[in-house]
């Protein structure tokens, strides 16, 4: 899964920026803010039409579930190309967000969390932060799951990180709002 961090690494070195938005932006995708799906409906979808990429995102989230959204359809059009174009709606749709049910959902998770924040942001804020694990999350605007997500990550490479929680990636699965 080196590859994923890899990629995460040189996309944010591209967009010069750790902003989900700036990294759409990055690789010119076109994003739209969508009002009509229910907030406890479709988080967001990615798709490629005509060699254009878009990504949509539910409006009705709030701004910090709608960024982690962007970032994860980012994801998907970044790593998963082949599969949106050979899905039979030729788009990845996400409704349970952080599903741990299949590959891509990993995959997009793994990136995320690695595009979001550096080692070097992670490890600082695991060493200056005595007050635990959810607010090392918190200082680092991460949801708490998906700073797992970077943990493992982190302790795959032999980063001297310990990850605290189980790797859980339906977190948003049922937010609200």
């Amino acid at each position: 899964m080196k590859h994923i961090y890899l990629a995460a690494k040189a996309a944010a070195r591209k967009c010069d920026s750790r902003d989900p938005y700036e990294l759409l932006d990055s690789i010119k995708a076109i994003t739209r803010i969508s009002h009509g799906f229910a907030p406890d409906g479709l988080k967001g979808f990615a798709t490629i039409e005509h060699s254009i990429k878009y990504a949509v995102i539910n409006g009705n989230l709030n701004e910090y579930e709608q960024r982690i959204v962007a970032g994860h359809e980012a994801a998907h059009l970044i790593l998963h190309k082949e599969a949106i174009l050979s899905a039979p709606a030729r788009a990845l749709q996400d409704f349970c967000l952080y599903t741990n049910t299949g590959q891509l959902e990993y995959e997009a998770n793994r990136f995320l969390a690695d595009f979001l924040v550096s080692d070097e942001m992670t490890l600082e804020a695991v060493s200056s932060n005595s007050a635990g694990y959810f607010a090392t999350a918190s200082s680092l605007y991460l949801p708490p799951e998906l700073l797992a997500f970077k943990l493992y990550s982190m302790m795959q490479r032999g980063l001297p990180v310990k990850n605290p929680v189980d790797l859980r990636s339906n977190f948003l699965a049922h937010s609200k709002a």
